[in-house]
């Protein structure tokens, strides 16, 4: 995915999804049609300061797949869902050594 920025604002996001659907599927050029055409938009983002959890529910029940993360307008980076699950399963992982610890007695 590709976050569409004006000035410093991010007013668009596109993705392969819509790449194939509103230009592939419809015949359209790639060189003849304007981003703005295909891009999803408005664009839900989050800032730094979210959690994980809020991210992925966030993306859960948006059906999003990419997530810009903004600060005071200005585009920090993007968000996949395969970087909020690795996290997660990273957090787990280290959450099961300390319980296991715990449990031996270290």
């Amino acid at each position: 995915a590709l976050p569409v920025v004006e000035g410093n604002q991010v007013v668009g996001i596109v993705s392969e999804r819509d790449y194939a659907r509103k230009l592939v599927l419809k015949g359209r050029s790639s060189a003849a049609t304007p981003v703005r055409e295909i891009m999803s938009a408005p664009v839900v983002t989050v800032e730094p300061k979210q959690n994980l959890e809020y991210c992925m529910n966030l993306m859960t029940n948006r059906h999003l797949r990419h997530l810009p993360v903004v600060s005071n307008g200005e585009l920090l980076g993007l968000l996949s869902i395969g970087d909020l699950v690795k996290e997660t399963i990273a957090e787990q992982a280290g959450l099961i050594l300390q319980l296991e610890q715990y449990i031996r007695g270290e």
